[in-house]
């Protein structure tokens, strides 16, 4: 049987999820009215409604996200809304809180988030065991690590492929919290790792002053997608519930034109988790949507740096370097891809990102709105493209159509037409008609075939038609017209009526936890959850960070990305080029916030505590047992 491979795009609300379909996704994934980790992303239930309608004409699925940590208040309401969304057929709900799996629940099919921390097999397995149905990975983890969880597990992986990373294990960070009561496990990320940063040594030295040194660059696997399929990744996800139209239609258009080379290289294994066809008014790259440079993070494992320090805003495309300043303008490398209204982004005279938009371009001369003063060689990026988003915000930019067979054949009573779809999904009309021969010899045929091949903005294509007819009998344009419409409405209704929604029934298990002591990184925010993680032994658990957070001493975030690695002094990887030694602990300083860095050096991890906790900072040569080696 063949595997279906899917693209999963986001969804900030109705429009934009009728869009990434429209696009090509297989599915996508929108706020639910609460609980959901992006608060400014909530969908009323009539809007998901609409939207899982529109999507199941595609066989295109619905999740969606239930992705916050729950408190004993909220687990009714909870349970209440996990049902209305199963009552107007979403596919699969997205959950971090495991109270969720305790609760009564429908058949519906559960997701466990990346917020799951699910970063190796034996946790991946149980919850497999426990009834999930699909895992969605840790973003950090390699290739190799993603195919020893698919060799231990059949239970449905999906990894994120693009867009926007989070410097901190997903779940896993707790700065927003702690610096204003802003949890990002419910919902209320304040981004203090897009923020601007000052590095100190354990000297009290400044080593970095005013630079954004836990912004990331934005993740791109799309190069990748052939090695993830092998890997065991059967959906690709699209990162972006806050992001505008543009960047979802390109993401989405980008991804589906990738994987569809794939797959038409490779039908024999693969296929395409959903229906129709998409065509293109224009020509889909990531680059022109936002985007902040990009990186394969470490799905090839550690060998590039991924920090974004300039800025966290969008870079966008890069266009070229600055060869010639004039006196209200720039000559640029390439200049003929811009155009009157792009934004231009680059590194100013201080080395600080800075932009621009274009005015007008007269001759090779680019006319800024505010002309800044720049060196030559200064290397220019467009992260405003005004024709290419004007292009990509019209509706019909992106039109997806499903095949149908349209056969047209006369009957006692008159005439019939009959459709058959892709999927083999079937609708009849017949035409009451007498017969009256047609007065010219011409035969009737061709028009009849002309007229009901016009599909216009229904969400079919003909692909072929077949007309028999005893005689050359006489029929109205309007009348064609009328049984084509009235069958193709009726095509739309058995495509959504005969939609086969999987379900499943969650049963309690009672199979070991891989750990059992639990400690605050776990989330545990509820009576439920406690619940559930005892029933599968384990002994201790702490509470969430939400509910016991000592100020000014607590571990607020976890994280792959390592700040000496990206200033050239790791010993594990870069060693032989280090040169001297930082001298720690290493101090984050924003404001009057400050924090201490600890670096984990045989995990290779970072982790980042509030400055009046207590810590044992061990040497990196000890940690990788290179002391009296060197």
């Amino acid at each position: 049987m063949k595997k279906k491979v899917e693209i999963l795009s986001p969804a900030k609300n109705l429009l934009q999820g009728m869009a990434a379909i429209n696009a090509g996704a297989d599915a996508v994934y929108i706020g639910a009215p609460q609980f959901g980790a992006r608060t400014n992303a909530t969908n009323s239930i009539d809007d998901i409604a609409e939207l899982v309608k529109y999507a199941h004409l595609f066989k295109a699925k619905v999740f969606v996200v239930v992705n916050t940590i729950l408190y004993d208040n909220e687990l009714e309401t909870c349970r209440k809304l996990i049902y209305q969304l199963y009552d107007i057929g979403v596919d699969a709900l997205i959950i971090q809180d495991m109270a969720i799996m305790e609760m009564d629940l429908p058949p519906i099919v559960i997701h466990a988030s990346t917020q799951a921390n699910n970063r190796d097999a034996q946790h991946v397995n149980f919850l497999a065991d426990a009834g999930m149905k699909r895992v969605v990975l840790a973003r950090e983890l390699n290739l190799d690590q993603v195919r020893e969880i698919s060799e231990a597990t059949d239970v449905e992986l999906e990894f994120f492929v693009s867009g926007a990373l989070c410097v901190s294990f997903s779940g896993n960070c707790y700065m927003s919290v702690a610096n204003g009561e802003r949890s990002a496990n419910r919902g209320s990320c304040a981004q203090n790792c897009r923020l601007p940063y000052q590095l100190i040594d354990g000297t009290g030295k400044t080593l970095i002053a005013n630079s954004h040194l836990l912004s990331i660059k934005d993740l791109d696997l799309s190069d990748q997608l052939p090695n993830l399929i092998e890997a065991g990744v059967t959906s690709f996800k699209i990162e972006g519930r806050l992001k505008d139209i543009v960047y979802v239609k390109n993401n989405t258009s980008f991804l589906r034109k990738k994987l569809d080379t794939f797959l038409a290289n490779n039908s024999g294994k693969y296929q395409k988790a959903s229906s129709g066809r998409t065509f293109y008014n224009f020509e889909p790259e990531m680059d022109r949507s936002f985007n902040r440079g990009y990186t394969d993070y470490f799905v090839n494992k550690r060998k590039e740096k991924i920090g974004s320090w300039e800025s966290p805003k969008s870079q966008g495309q890069y266009i070229g370097k600055l060869l010639e300043v004039k006196a209200n303008g720039y000559v640029i490398e390439n200049f003929e891809k811009l155009n009157n209204g792009d934004g231009l982004y680059f590194l100013n005279e201080d080395g600080v990102a800075d932009g621009a938009q274009i005015n007008i371009i007269v001759n090779d001369v680019v006319v800024p709105n505010t002309f800044k003063p720049l060196p030559i060689g200064t290397v220019i990026y467009r992260n405003s493209d005004a024709e290419f988003n004007k292009m990509v915000e019209k509706e019909n930019s992106a039109v997806r159509k499903i095949g149908v067979s349209l056969h047209f054949t006369e009957i006692n009573e008159g005439f019939q037409l009959v459709a058959i779809d892709e999927d083999g999904h079937q609708s009849s009309m017949t035409l009451i008609s007498e017969k009256e021969l047609a007065k010219s010899q011409e035969s009737v045929i061709p028009n009849i075939k002309k007229n009901l091949g016009k599909t216009g903005n229904t969400p079919f294509i003909v692909d072929s038609i077949e007309v028999v007819l005893n005689d050359n009998w006489f029929l109205p344009i309007s009348k064609i017209n009328e049984i084509r419409r009235e069958v193709l409405e009726q095509l739309i209704d058995v495509r959504v009526r005969e939609y086969h929604r999987e379900e499943f029934q969650i049963q309690k298990t009672e199979h070991p936890y891989p750990v059992q002591k639990l400690d605050f990184m776990y989330n545990v925010s509820n009576k439920m959850a406690r619940a559930f993680y005892k029933r599968h032994g384990v002994t201790e658990i702490e509470k969430a960070f939400e509910l016991q957070w000592d100020p000014g001493k607590a571990r607020v975030m976890s994280t792959k990305y390592c700040v000496k690695y990206e200033l050239g002094k790791c010993a594990r990887f870069q060693r032989e080029t280090m040169g001297e030694k930082l001298v720690e602990p290493l101090t984050l300083k924003h404001g009057e916030n400050e924090y201490k860095l600890k670096f984990n050096c045989k995990p290779c991890e970072m982790e980042i505590w509030e400055k009046d906790a207590e810590l044992e900072f061990i040497d990196e040569d000890e940690q990788m047992g290179y002391v009296g080696r060197r």
